[in-house]
């Protein structure tokens, strides 16, 4: 039986829960990203993601820019990033 985790939404709106598995590995990777490259866009975050997917041969079931948005939600509802303008395009750091 898959473990799930109940993702949280910035704006304390309801949000999903998820496989817990699937959370962990986006979570390490987003942030890992981040912490290499610093401020990213949504789009630069998905591409980095792809390429650390490719790199690491790491496989995805589902579509993973759904996933990538809950995850990035949740990260930045739990304060470890956070968005560094509301300009667009919006770049999101660690904090």
């Amino acid at each position: 039986m898959d473990q799930k985790i109940q993702l949280m939404h910035p704006t304390g709106k309801k949000a999903v829960s998820i496989q817990k598995a699937k959370y962990e590995v986006l979570k390490k990777v987003i942030l890992n990203c981040m912490k290499e490259k610093g401020e990213l866009t949504h789009a630069e975050i998905q591409q980095a993601i792809a390429e650390a997917f490719r790199n690491n041969k790491i496989k995805f079931e589902g579509s993973l820019d759904w996933y990538l948005e809950w995850v990035k939600l949740d990260l930045e509802a739990r304060k470890e990033i956070k968005r560094v303008s509301d300009k667009s395009p919006v770049k999101f750091t660690v904090c």
